[in-house]
């Protein structure tokens, strides 16, 4: 049997490369006080539902409202959470041991109804869950006695605790179609604003001894970086994320403040959609790819805070990375050829981006400014971050993303380039690309492995619209008042899930 808390299957080689986060303080944690956290986006469709979550914002709600089955540690290991145990002797049928005595906010314990119901409410389609694509792979999910749920998929997937320690994975009440913030978390709803404001108090019942240890958070969204950072400065707000590199020197100059940074794998790309002319035109998308200046992404956009990438989503420091594809170059030459061969010569067509993207509009700058030299004529239309995802992503033939870190290259894969995800956003189809990706999950030769996530990268790189010209260090800003953050690499905020672990030492 595999116990999944030792086995290091999570991007065990990001660790080594952290640099700049305060460590734990040196004194003991203090209980009490309250803190005011600011994300950058906001939504009028924020949710109490985990199945449902889309943003920053809702994310680490979620976390705050909810426990899930696992959880992704400091280590990049997927670790217990309200499941003791999660194992499998085959990676298809997997035998889940929950941990007994916890309780909902509003009462009642855990058992495992309430995770065979928050499992199975995936595959219902009317949910709209943003995880309905790889529940499919739960064949069965079901109650193995009060305490135990054994969980059977369509085939073998050895990264299912990761999967399970997804936010969107968090277990609600049985039999509540519309989850209302009735968790088991580390803290309890106080007030929501979808749009406006979060507000939750401390969990005296929460089922980690000691823990919260601050008493009430209240979670809002400034979109606007600067405005994020002034509050910041002002007092107004304790911590921060999505610190544009270049507000770091104005926030490092106060001695009140300081910025944690992460390397990770989050980006920022340009999405040519597939599925419509001339975005779709392999000419299109090869003339796009030679007009990116990476280094200068790197040097002038992101002053450094980032790791130059070649158009897919696996990061150089991830130990499934494939070294072996060639580096995609700024190439004008190369660019007016596929320009001259596709019949693109002076094709205009808009490039929407805006705030809501970190450094989207800066490169649709670089990229206009170079596809007027390859012979595209590329007009930048700035969009408000307000509705920026429901209105704009995926949208239109040129739009921008943002790809907040996975734990699993599968995760990342099946989310947002296996050809029925809900978010593929190229809207590309490769058959070779999905079949590879279902014979990975199940290989349990780890070179093998390796070598089938390699072609995949090399398949996306060479016909996929995604153009990822880096990868995004993390950098929040936070009040040196507030103590107990940690690296995390799987999204700004200790992936998140800084809210049980901080205090406030004022």
């Amino acid at each position: 049997m595999m116990d999944f808390s030792r086995r290091a299957m999570l991007l065990g080689g990001l660790s080594a490369g952290l640099t700049g986060l305060p460590a734990m303080g040196a004194a003991l944690p203090k209980r009490g006080g309250s803190i005011r956290v600011a994300t950058q986006s906001v939504s009028t469709a924020d949710t109490l539902d985990p199945a449902k979550g889309a943003l920053s914002t809702d994310y680490v709600r979620h976390y705050m409202l909810y426990s899930g089955l696992a959880r992704i540690g400091h280590d990049l290991l997927a670790h217990p959470s309200l499941a003791e145990r999660i194992e499998s002797a085959d990676r298809t049928t997997w035998h889940v041991a929950l941990r007994r005595g916890v309780h909902f906010h509003h009462g009642g314990e855990l058992t495992s109804a309430d995770v065979v119901f928050s499992l199975l409410r995936h595959k219902d389609p009317k949910l709209g869950s943003k995880m309905a694509s790889l529940a499919e792979q739960f064949a069965e999910v079901r109650a193995d006695g009060r305490y135990g749920v054994v969980i059977r998929l369509t085939g073998p997937n050895a990264d299912l605790p990761a999967l399970l320690a997804q936010s969107h994975f968090l277990i609600v009440r049985h039999g509540v179609d519309r989850p209302d913030g009735n968790g088991t978390g580390a803290f309890r709803l106080a007030e929501f604003k979808p749009g406006i404001r979060t507000v939750v108090v401390r969990n005296p019942d929460y089922w980690v001894p000691g823990k919260p240890y601050l008493d009430r958070i209240e979670l809002i969204a400034i979109p606007d970086e600067v405005s994020r950072i002034n509050a910041l400065l002002a007092g107004d707000v304790q911590l921060v994320n999505a610190v544009a590199p270049h507000s770091t020197r104005r926030v490092e100059a106060s001695p009140a403040h300081a910025i944690a940074t992460t390397p990770s794998a989050l980006y920022s790309n340009l999405i040519a959609r597939m599925d419509r002319l001339p975005s779709g035109n392999p000419d299109f998308i090869a003339a796009l790819k030679h007009l990116v200046d990476r280094p200068l992404v790197k040097r002038a956009l992101f002053r450094g805070y980032a790791t130059i990438g070649n158009d897919q989503p696996i990061p150089p420091f991830h130990p499934y990375y494939n070294p072996a594809i060639p580096q995609t170059a700024l190439d004008l030459d190369r660019a007016k050829w596929h320009v001259r061969r596709g019949g693109l010569q002076n094709v205009r067509l808009p490039i929407f981006c805006g705030p809501a993207v970190e450094g989207s509009v800066d490169m649709a700058s670089v990229l206009q400014e170079y596809g007027a030299r390859a012979g595209l004529d590329l007009a930048i239309t700035r969009v408000p971050s307000d509705g920026y995802w429901s209105t704009h992503w995926m949208r239109h033939p040129l739009s921008f993303g943002s790809t907040n870190p996975r734990p699993t290259a599968d995760l990342v894969f099946s989310l947002f380039y296996k050809s029925d995800a809900a978010w593929n956003e190229t809207g590309w189809k490769n058959p070779r690309f999905d079949q590879l990706l279902l014979a990975a999950r199940g290989e349990t030769n780890e070179a093998d492995r390796k070598a089938m996530y390699g072609e995949m990268q090399q398949i996306v790189h060479d016909q996929c619209g995604s153009i990822i010209p880096v990868f995004i260090s993390l950098i929040d800003g936070h009040d040196r008042r507030l103590q107990g953050l940690n690296p995390l690499p799987m999204g700004g905020l200790m992936g998140y899930q800084f809210a049980e672990h901080v205090w406030w030492a004022a």
